[in-house]
């Protein structure tokens, strides 16, 4: 955890489609109360974070400065949009359907390229691909 930020931020992969779209629909749809931008445009460092971090998952930094990836980021960012959007993230902090999400999330995230609005720049760094 490094310094606080004044508005929670949002983090994605800007090079990527499909995390673009998904990005965009954040703020036209769920209208989270946070700051949505590319990881590409963001001092990471100073956020407590890597770039490795964030081309690997989605990044959600609260006031505090605590850093959440994956679907935890997604959890906390439906809670801070409240309702109707809150319920659905508090239940994706909770064991099993903590675990679930993050399976869920993995396999979206390994097959992004794949996805509508993917490209070849959505496909994950080759050390962070498995095999077979």
């Amino acid at each position: 955890m490094m310094g606080t930020v004044e508005k929670p931020l949002l983090i994605y992969d800007g090079d990527c489609g499909f995390c673009t779209t998904a990005a965009d629909f954040v703020e036209r749809r769920i209208r989270v109360p946070a700051d949505v931008r590319p990881w590409q445009f963001t001092d990471l460092a100073a956020l407590g974070t890597t770039r490795e971090r964030a081309e690997y998952e989605l990044l959600w930094v609260d006031t505090r400065g605590r850093v959440y990836g994956g679907a935890q980021a997604v959890a906390k960012l439906l809670i801070a949009a409240g309702p109707p959007w809150s319920p659905l993230g508090l239940v994706l902090r909770v064991p099993p359907f903590r675990w679930l999400a993050h399976g869920v999330y993995r396999l979206i995230a390994a097959n992004r390229h794949r996805l509508p609005g993917g490209t070849p720049a959505c496909a994950l760094p080759a050390d962070r691909r498995r095999s077979g």
